[in-house]
């Protein structure tokens, strides 16, 4: 089931820094397909996904006010803002998770507004959850198991094999159950298990939270390579940082509000739409 990535996870063990691909290694390595050549031409006018004018709730509380927002093709948007801003909320609701009250959620043309997650995943759209949730009595191989799928525009499907070369550290630990990872090698068996259902366009929630510097930064190098393989990304964040190194654009949301979206030079010339709306 695409969205199977709801379970409990067991508590980490340290962190181990991953090991490294060289820059030689992984322009050769086949988890760089010819989809990665294709996405230099790649028409970025083209929506894959929308949010027009929605309004989510928690039962009477009112969470996003009339959001909007656009990832077009072979682009990565981070949606930032404070802890408690919507942004969780948001991906959630473009989802399937949260049904909007108003508004509506299109994906590569089509209104999914209110379809359950199961036919949203199968539509292309892959999201990987705050908290992991990946199947902490199951090793690191049936984790990805789990969530394969063979889709039928997939031009080259996600295999184990091409996830352990995007990450190593998890082709070391193949045979390791899932609970007995650090929490930066959970976060990438949730994203590299979201993968093996060869998803065209990625919802990450909070991807660089609690994790140790060093898998931060191999977070944002897989992304990266995940642009190049042509995928749409829509990532909520709220280390800056991480989503400047590997964004196209800013979407600021405070209090359930979208507040600006645009560059992040744009957004970093203006003193005081970051002292407004991002300075805690």
């Amino acid at each position: 089931m695409p969205t199977a990535s709801w379970c409990s996870t067991g508590a980490p063990s340290s962190p181990k820094a991953p090991r490294m691909r060289s820059a030689p290694t992984r322009r050769s390595a086949p988890s760089i397909s010819a989809a990665a050549h294709r996405n230099q031409s790649l028409n970025k006018s083209r929506q894959m996904l929308e949010l027009q004018a929605i309004d989510s709730f928690y039962g009477d509380a009112h969470i996003l006010h009339s959001v909007s927002l656009t990832v077009n093709e072979g682009e990565i948007v981070a949606l930032v803002g404070r802890n408690g801003a919507g942004k969780s909320t948001t991906l959630k609701s473009a989802m399937g998770l949260v049904r909007p009250r108003r508004g509506s959620v299109r994906y590569r043309g089509a209104d999914i507004t209110g379809l359950p997650p199961y036919r949203i995943a199968r539509l292309g759209l892959g999201y990987v959850p705050e908290d992991r949730r990946i199947f902490k009595d199951l090793t690191v191989s049936e984790n990805l198991e789990v969530g394969r799928r063979v889709a039928a525009d997939a031009d080259t499907p996600w295999t184990p094999a091409r996830l352990f070369d995007l990450f190593p550290n998890l082709g070391e630990r193949r045979g390791q159950k899932g609970g007995r990872l650090s929490g930066g090698e959970q976060q990438m068996l949730s994203l590299a298990r979201t993968l093996m259902g060869n998803p065209r366009t990625l919802l990450l929630d909070e991807p660089s939270e609690g994790i140790a510097p060093v898998i931060v930064d191999a977070m944002a190098a897989a992304i990266r390579d995940l642009k190049r393989e042509g995928l749409s990304v829509l990532l909520s964040e709220q280390n800056l940082g991480f989503a400047r190194a590997i964004a196209d654009r800013a979407v600021i949301i405070e209090t359930g509000t979208v507040r600006f979206t645009g560059s992040f030079a744009k957004m970093e010339a203006d003193p005081d739409i970051v002292s407004s709306h991002l300075a805690v």
